[in-house]
């Protein structure tokens, strides 16, 4: 597990419940290399003073606030903790609302927390209470130097901390070149809406998040080996064609017929993916054993 980004408390009412934060996420991407593309060596990110143009060491690196051209007020890691000490070092949950009143277009980032000494049974109370209640805590968070709006949920045993886009973050769909609301004014008749439905059943299976990978990644990867194993460490190879041609923009789609072979090719999918848990079920608890 990740260290703790910062230790503190969850505070609503009177209750006061010692916790850790720690991230939830796990970024699993690619690390590839900025390379100059003449020698390849690597090309590697410098903190350089603009005017010098030498590179400056971390240690001398500070924080500040450009009040005026060229004029900034410097603030250490202490003195911006202590701005708000309070706002810094709790979670001040502020109203409960249910769960599904949320929209996920206003959740953006994942944290876990974790109570500390002491704080274990009225942990485990108030995630209990947030279970058998249906509810999500509503509150503010300071990370770093942002406040964040979060939300406070039961997630297994964890309490999952999701921080929250405030509404002035999401940009207004009404300018998007988007189709009527109506279904005959944008041109969908009822038979189509009851085949998509048919399909969307058809495809319909109950979610295991561990069942999906990151396939481009797995292929990147195994293009880079194969790479290796030819010993094309430095060789780029050219463009690849798309030979699938774009479809046109005034061409007419025959939907009823697109949804009828999606609808044929996932019933034989759907069978075997039916059958499928049951061997996987049985390795895993054969490798359990």
């Amino acid at each position: 597990m990740a260290r703790a980004l910062w230790k503190g408390a969850i505070s609503f009412g009177l209750i006061h419940i010692p916790v850790e934060l720690f991230p939830a996420e796990q970024r699993d991407e690619l690390d590839l290399t900025l390379l100059d593309r003449r020698d390849f060596a690597p090309v590697g990110y410098r903190r350089v003073n603009k005017h010098s143009g030498e590179e400056v060491p971390r240690d001398d690196i500070v924080k500040g606030y450009q009040y005026e051209e060229d004029q900034y007020v410097v603030l250490g890691d202490d003195e911006l903790k202590s701005a708000n000490v309070k706002a810094t070092q709790t979670v001040d949950l502020i109203a409960f609302v249910d769960a599904d009143e949320i929209e996920p277009l206003y959740f953006d980032q994942p944290y876990y927390l974790a109570p500390t000494r002491g704080g274990a049974k009225v942990y485990a109370l108030l995630r209990e209470t947030l279970r058998r209640a249906g509810k999500v805590g509503i509150g503010q968070v300071v990370i770093r130097t942002r406040q964040h709006l979060a939300a406070l949920m039961p997630v297994g045993d964890v309490l999952l901390l999701d921080t929250l886009r405030y509404a002035h973050e999401l940009r207004d769909s009404a300018q998007l070149p988007l189709p009527e609301g109506d279904l005959e004014a944008a041109g969908v008749a009822e038979r189509e809406v009851k085949m998509a439905l048919s399909l969307v059943e058809s495809m319909s299976e109950a979610r295991q998040p561990a069942q999906y990978r990151d396939r481009y990644r797995d292929d990147v990867l195994a293009l880079i080996e194969r790479k290796v194993r030819s010993k094309q460490v430095h060789a780029i190879a050219a463009p690849v064609e798309d030979n699938e041609a774009a479809p046109a923009g005034d061409n007419v789609v025959d939907l009823m017929a697109l949804l009828k072979r999606s609808l044929d090719s996932a019933k034989p999918a759907k069978s075997a993916a039916r059958k499928a848990p049951a061997k996987t079920s049985t390795a895993r608890a054969r490798k359990r054993a």
